[in-house]
């Protein structure tokens, strides 16, 4: 995808504008900032991946960003549930469905999430993701379960 800029001229000078195109641009565009997942900052660098997208669908709680309610999952309201079996398919369930709208844009291929026990009361997520371009990226996230 190209982008247009125009320049404008210096108003002493005669000659006309000059018109830009930068095709590198959507490259450029689809860069962000990557988000340390286990801060929540900026890391200082920048990722053209899937990282940030799968990080901020699965801390944000569903309905609390202005801009998109649609945005975030549901795993916030399993922090006070028992840590029984039931819980864990409900992880699972909550995760898939925060990381559906990446399937449905187009930006991954498969997204296939798997659920572990651990001794501390955690769910720990392994999240395995197959973007557009066919790259396998392997995400993992903890839920505390009280």
């Amino acid at each position: 995808m190209a982008i247009p800029v125009h320049l404008f001229p210096n108003p002493s000078s005669a000659e006309p504008p000059q018109l830009l195109i930068f095709t590198h641009a959507a490259t450029l565009c689809n860069m962000d900032r990557l988000l340390n997942p286990q801060t929540g900052d900026y890391t200082g660098t920048r990722t053209n991946s899937l990282e940030n997208a799968v990080y901020l669908r699965l801390m944000t709680p569903q309905g609390s960003y202005w801009a998109d309610p649609a945005l975030g999952s549901r795993l916030h309201e399993l922090t006070r549930e028992k840590d029984v079996s039931r819980i864990y398919g409900l992880v699972r369930q909550y995760a898939e469905q925060a990381l559906q709208p990446i399937l449905d844009d187009g930006r991954a291929a498969s997204i296939s999430v798997t659920v572990h026990r651990d001794q501390h009361k955690r769910a720990l997520l392994w999240i395995e993701v197959t973007d557009a371009a066919g790259q396998t990226h392997i995400f993992k996230h903890t839920v505390r379960i009280a």
